[in-house]
Parts: C-alpha cells; structure tokens; sequence
C-alpha cells in the first residue's frame, strides 16, 4: 500500500465568492463543472497543475465532515492511494477499528484521532509542463546571449503538504494513526513543537505537518509547490496587488530549507507558496530535535521604509 500524495483538501467557508477570488488570484484553475461560481451558491472546485483539487463548500452544508475548530476551516484532506487494490485493502485494515463510508465515487471517509475528515481515494495525477529556468553564477552558466522571458502570472504546480494544528496532550497518538495505519514516515520530530511527515510515494521532507498547540486544533496551512524561487517572490506580489494580506514575510525555512511566502486565507489559516524543499528518501534517518529550531535560516529584511 502506497499513499502518494493529497489528493484534495475540502474547506468549508462563510463567504464562498470572497473566497473562490482568492483561489483564483493565488493561481489555481477553476474548475470547468464550477466555472460560474459566483452564481453557484453551493460549492467551487479548483485544480493545480497535477490535478489535485481545492474544494470550497458552504459551512453549513450537511455533507461536510464536522468542524474541529470554529469558523472558516479545512474540514477534510483526501490522501491519493496508488492503486485501487490498495486502496480497497487499506479500507478493510482500517475497518478493524474506525467506521469507514466509502460514497459513491468510491472515495473512503474517516476521521483521524484528532477529528479531522481524512478521505482515500485513488489518486489521479497529471504531469505538469516542465520549465526549465536557467541560472547563471561565475563558474557555471546556464544562459548565454539572451535575457529571461517576461514571467507569467504564478500557478502552483502542485498541494505539496498540509500543515494542521493539534492538542499538545496525546500527540503521540495522533502521529502513530498516520505513521503505523497509513504508512507515512516520520523525517524530522521536533518534541516542543510537531512531527514532520511525508507519505510513502513522495519525496518532499514533509507532506503533512502535525503541530502540537495547548489546547486546540485546526488549520495551520495548506502549501503549494511553484516552479521557482522567482514564483514564490511573484505569487506573494500578485496575492498583495489583488489585495490579500502578508502572513509572513519571504524567507527560508530552517526544517524543510524551502523557500517559502505565506497569506492570510478567508477560508481559515493560511497559503504557503514553496520552492526548493528538500527531497528525502528512504535511507534519510529520522531526526529529533529536544529544541525546536529556528524557524528559518533567513527572512527577508530591509531598513528602506526607516530610511532618513
């Protein structure tokens, strides 16, 4: 049994048309069965470039799994499985002791131990158009006698993890559900602060992040793979010019060494653009950290704005 990677992430959200813009400003593709969204009052879909989608529901639609958290918030993530053998077995193994529906597009809904909608499904990806972006350093020259081309508007290639918020009290147990039911691998555990994970069929450093908080769960953020490190300076530019809001400013992260733009979401949390995260595999040892470690290695900083 494999899982190699989020499939769909299912939000429920208070104002679906103030949250469709955003999708669609940050670069996703609407879908074609929800491309009139501001008149369809019930749900809208979007899709990255390797066809994993955003799925976007009104709150108090029945359907949705319950909430975890108040608000605007992720109510299900939805793990694409290799095959559909697998998948079937997975649903018997995990029958042994959760209630799991399968509907019917053959999907299979669970909880996890903290509450969160887990969904499994057999996962459909789509190749994304390779772009090569040469780079030139003295020593090493990847572009002669021609400028770059003028940079395109930024469309995430692909979800490449999500990061969910949990009680501090019974991480353990929390962590052991996806690691020892689902097959993920732990990369970096940092004991004051969360588990880093990544599901079996994908190479990220982490796929889902569990951070331990005191005493509440929810949405951390949901993280998209963009071509380079000039997209995720561009992303955070256009998501600012069409009026969303800075959660952190650009930086490299210390676990993970992604490249890294975060913004405030209406749909509860928060978007990361990322570039650059590290690729492991499965000869990388586990690593815990009894501290936590910096956040990043650098963050954008500037004295312009205090200049005299």
């Amino acid at each position: 049994m494999t899982i190699l990677r989020i499939e769909r992430a299912v939000y429920a959200v208070d104002d679906l048309p103030t949250c469709t813009r955003f999708f669609r400003d940050f670069g996703l593709t609407l879908s074609a069965a929800h491309d009139d969204a501001d008149k369809n009052e019930d749900r809208a879909v979007f899709t990255t470039l390797s066809n994993q989608a955003v799925e976007l529901r009104r709150s108090d639609d029945p359907s949705l799994p319950p909430p975890v958290e108040p608000g605007p918030t992720i109510r299900e993530v939805v793990w694409g499985v290799d095959t559909q053998e697998n998948l079937d077995q997975l649903v018997r193994d995990l029958r042994a002791d959760h209630e799991v529906l399968v509907d019917a597009a053959g999907v299979a809904h669970l909880f996890d131990e903290t509450g969160f909608g887990l969904g499994l499904a057999v996962a459909a990806p789509a190749k994304p158009p390779a772009v090569e972006i040469p780079v030139n350093r003295f020593g090493a020259v990847g572009r002669w006698n021609r400028g770059l081309d003028p940079f395109t508007p930024v469309r995430p290639l692909r979800l490449c993890h999500v990061a969910l918020n949990i009680p501090k009290k019974g991480w353990e147990k929390a962590v052991a559900f996806y690691t020892d039911r689902l097959g993920f691998r732990i990369t970096d555990q940092v004991l004051p602060m969360g588990t880093f994970m990544r599901c079996k069929g994908d190479f990220d450093q982490h796929t889902l992040l569990l951070c331990h908080r005191p005493d509440r769960a929810g949405i951390n953020h949901t993280s998209y793979e963009v071509n380079s490190f000039d997209d995720v300076i561009l992303g955070g530019n256009q998501m600012i010019e069409a009026g969303w809001r800075e959660a952190r400013r650009l930086g490299r992260h210390t676990v993970g060494s992604n490249v890294f733009r975060f913004v405030h979401a209406p749909c509860g949390g928060r978007v990361e653009y990322a570039a650059d995260m590290d690729r492991v595999d499965d000869s990388y040892a586990p690593r815990t950290h009894e501290v936590t470690p910096p956040h990043h290695l650098w963050t954008l900083q500037t004295n312009r704005e205090s200049a005299q």
